[in-house]
């Protein structure tokens, strides 16, 4: 059954538009009068029609302009806007016009012209810089009162620790981290601080991911929503999922750089392209790959350390084994070890793009 297309839009931009056309036609009309009784009495009519016919054509062609394309403008920027951009914003409007309703007063006592200028400018002026200074430390302001709203008795240590890891930053997540699963992992050691942002466009990804075809996408989509389930009842972090969106772009990727950079705030990835497009403009990554090989253990050339050689390697007569961490370990004559663990030592550490690879011998 083939859906009809949605006539809403244009059913409200017709009738405002007929509306205009009779309230302008009505004002040139009494203005055409007017003008016709001041200047040219003989021609009251012809000056009266003519300037309805003028302002219900300007009615009819411009109303729009000035009704539902500012609003539509206007419902574009809030929805681009996040919740706490949008709340810290009108706290610091409601904060700047209460210093400015307090200077009012004396500065209406100036002498004229400053008395009758002043009060306006103030308004202008506070509200404007307390809008920007709710915004640019909104952050800082909700981990205070958050701190201040917990202070009290034994929980004091604990509200001020938990202000600061649920209300210091917000995170973005990406379809990649949250098929990855190991991000779950890292939420509950409590190396989260903040809220993980989930976009509807995200959501949306990894719900086509699991109805894919491919066998081998959909479980990888379904394992997301597992990990997405798990991340929610993790009480170390907050999760939230939010409708907000970017309008006029496809790309799931661009969206998140976009809405990154929008919202001052930092993806958590672990996608090489998104990694490499968002450095360039400007977004914090948090990538896991780059996590992992920064935890894993450092060791140097010459120290000795105990090795389970479990396969060959590429090379003749090398052994490979792992360490705890995952490092792999190729063993220079360990191919006569397979299946034993044998104390090594190491001769060179190689840092590549795939991880950290150490090489080592066998001691005598």
């Amino acid at each position: 059954m083939q859906r009809k297309p949605d006539r809403g839009p244009m059913s409200s931009n017709f009738i405002l538009r007929i509306i205009g056309m009779f309230v302008f036609g009505i004002l040139g009309g009494y203005w055409g009068f007017w003008f016709s009784n001041d200047i040219a009495h003989q021609q009251i009519v012809v000056y009266t029609l003519g300037m309805a016919t003028v302002g219900a054509l300007f009615g009819l062609i411009a109303t729009p302009y000035f009704t539902i394309i500012p609003i539509k403008s206007i419902r574009k920027l809030l929805v681009r806007i996040s919740a706490e951009n949008l709340l810290a914003g009108l706290s610091g409007l409601v904060a700047g016009l209460l210093v400015a309703a307090l200077l009012t007063f004396p500065l209406s006592m100036l002498p004229d012209p400053f008395g009758n200028m002043l009060p306006f400018v103030a308004v202008l002026v506070f509200g404007y810089f307390g809008v920007a200074l709710f915004v640019m430390r909104q952050a800082d302001i909700l981990n205070v009162m958050s701190t201040i709203g917990n202070r009290g008795g034994e929980n004091a240590v604990a509200a001020s620790s938990t202000s600061w890891g649920q209300g210091s930053r917000t995170i973005l997540l990406d379809t990649s981290v949250i098929i990855d699963g190991r991000v779950a992992d890292i939420a509950k050691t409590g190396f989260l601080p903040g809220t993980l942002l989930i976009p509807r466009f995200v959501l949306n990804e990894l719900q086509y991911i699991a109805d894919s075809a491919d066998s081998l996408r959909r479980q990888r989509g379904r394992r997301g929503m597992e990990v997405l389930a798990e991340l929610q009842k993790v009480s170390a972090v907050s999760v939230r999922i939010s409708d907000i969106d970017v309008e006029g772009v496809r790309e799931v990727d661009d969206k998140l750089v976009i809405l990154a950079r929008q919202m001052r705030c930092p993806i958590l990835t672990n996608d090489y392209n998104l990694n490499r497009v968002a450095e360039l403009q400007g977004v914090i990554i948090l990538n896991i790959n780059e996590l992992a090989n920064a935890v894993k253990s450092v060791v140097l050339p010459g120290e000795t350390m105990g090795i389970a050689i479990i396969q060959e390697g590429k090379e003749m007569n090398q052994g490979v084994g792992y360490m705890d961490d995952g490092t792999m370990v190729v063993v220079e004559g360990g191919n006569r070890f397979i299946g034993q663990t044998r104390a090594v030592s190491v001769t060179k550490v190689l840092q590549t793009a795939a991880g950290r690879m150490i090489f080592a011998k066998p001691e005598d």
